[in-house]
């Protein structure tokens, strides 16, 4: 059995979210802005409610589901003026009538023990026009691949035990996040990279905090990781509702 209100606990040589990862949130949504129209939302994972905030200045509508009931809390708290739903569920046992016009699943799919069941579920709560925001790390980021080159981690694809302790199941590349994507039927729209990354998260933190690099290279870097999605930090696919197995 897995417990949600310590899986995001930092460790003793790892965090479970650094500074870049905000920072990497703002990168994420200059990405959709194409496909962000006014409607209903839900994310799915919420953590401390970060993201939650920026979904709020895009979405007067939104619903989070979370299986952690302490981070429920904590973005409650975060977040005392927004109007926002939650619902405290795993997302394998959630069952949901309504249906939304945007489902937001950042950085959330990794940690999933059915990836494939939670994205047909996904399928079936898209509105007609409803679009799916997918995101997860990149198995194949240059900083991952370095590391696998320093033997820091065994191959691309593999869950470092750090990862593992913060509730990762697996590590996405482009073939694998597709193939998943097309197995719960849903139409794959876009896909794309976020942010050329060649060193740790850890080590952009430091970076930053000693004005080493600044802002103007973290926007080339996000333009970069354009020309290179294969080398991004994150990796995400935009979909569109498919049909579900009623249908």
């Amino acid at each position: 059995m897995r417990n949600f209100n310590s899986e995001y606990q930092d460790t003793e040589d790892r965090l479970y979210a650094y500074n870049f990862d905000y920072i990497m949130h703002h990168y994420m949504l200059k990405s959709f802005q194409p496909w962000i129209k006014p409607g209903k939302a839900l994310e799915m994972g919420c953590y401390q409610g970060e993201f939650t905030r920026l979904l709020s200045e895009q979405y007067q509508d939104i619903t989070v589901m979370e299986g952690s009931s302490k981070l429920i809390q904590e973005t409650k708290n975060n977040l005392a003026n927004a109007n926002i739903k939650y619902i405290h569920n795993t997302f394998e046992s959630a069952s949901i009538a309504e249906k939304f016009d945007a489902i937001f699943l950042i950085h959330t799919l990794e940690h999933l023990d059915d990836s494939v069941a939670v994205l047909k579920k996904i399928n079936s709560w898209l509105s007609e026009r409803g679009i799916l925001f997918l995101v997860v790390p990149n198995a194949y980021a240059a900083s991952r691949q370095l590391a696998v080159k320093m033997d820091l981690i065994s191959f691309n694809n593999a869950v470092s035990e750090g990862e593992w302790a913060h509730g990762h199941r697996r590590t996405y590349s482009f073939d694998i996040l597709e193939r998943d994507a097309k197995i719960a039927n849903l139409n794959i729209i876009s896909r794309g990279g976020i942010f050329f990354k060649a060193v740790s998260n850890r080590q952009l933190d430091l970076m930053m905090k000693h004005e080493i690099i600044n802002h103007q290279y973290l926007d080339a870097c996000y333009v970069l990781g354009q020309q290179y999605p294969e080398l991004c930090a994150s990796i995400f696919l935009i979909c569109s509702k498919g049909k579900t197995i009623s249908e």
